[in-house]
């Protein structure tokens, strides 16, 4: 199996098949039902990584947390704005999450990114303080982003109707993720080039 189509694999296990499921249930049953029932796909499938690899995969446990995450919020219950809220909720959680893994040895970007860079050297070069630096700086990067995404629609949902908070949420949620995406990628060319031109220097 190609890196790409691992990934895309990944992405559609953890990511996309549970929501469809969560949807497509939801029309059959309670949204809490549905969605311990979707929860059980990126459940499933960590554990299977924890068998295989004999640790936890990073990607799918965040995937895990949102679900029960979201689980959670919807058992709560609560007025219509709060049900709006929610999903900005669970934003602003995987945002600390990123921004907590901070006070550990390694941050979650540099799991996240092992995952998925095809023939990696992380492990090797976690030893230069230049790529530490990169792995830190993307991790507060994408935890200011989401935090910040999730503040403003909160914001919103308090400042506007719900019918213009609908119209605009979307807007303010891919804006966000999509401009962190485009600097994630534009600051991995750079750094990874940077990297290479001084490793043979850092030996």
């Amino acid at each position: 199996m190609s890196m790409r189509t691992y990934v895309m694999f990944t992405l559609i296990i953890n990511g996309v098949v549970p929501w469809a499921l969560y949807v497509w249930l939801s029309d059959y049953m309670g949204g809490v039902a549905a969605l311990s029932i979707a929860t059980l796909i990126p459940l499933v499938d960590n554990i299977v990584h924890l068998i295989k690899n004999r640790k936890f995969d990073a990607f799918g446990s965040l995937m895990l947390f949102t679900f029960l995450l979201t689980l959670g919020l919807v058992m709560l219950g609560g007025s219509e704005k709060i049900l709006l809220v929610r999903e900005s909720l669970i934003t602003a959680s995987v945002g600390i999450v990123f921004l907590g893994s901070m006070l550990f040895r390694r941050p979650l970007m540099f799991f996240l990114a092992k995952r998925f860079v095809a023939n990696n050297e992380f492990d090797v070069n976690w030893k230069y303080p230049y790529f530490r630096f990169v792995m830190r700086l993307m991790t507060i990067v994408w935890g200011i982003s989401l935090t910040s995404e999730a503040a403003v629609r909160i914001v919103m949902v308090f400042n506007m109707s719900t019918e213009q908070y609908l119209a605009l949420t979307n807007f303010v949620l891919y804006g966000f993720v999509g401009a962190t995406v485009l600097w994630t990628v534009a600051y991995r060319r750079h750094s990874r080039d940077k990297f290479n031109a001084m490793k043979p220097t850092l030996h």
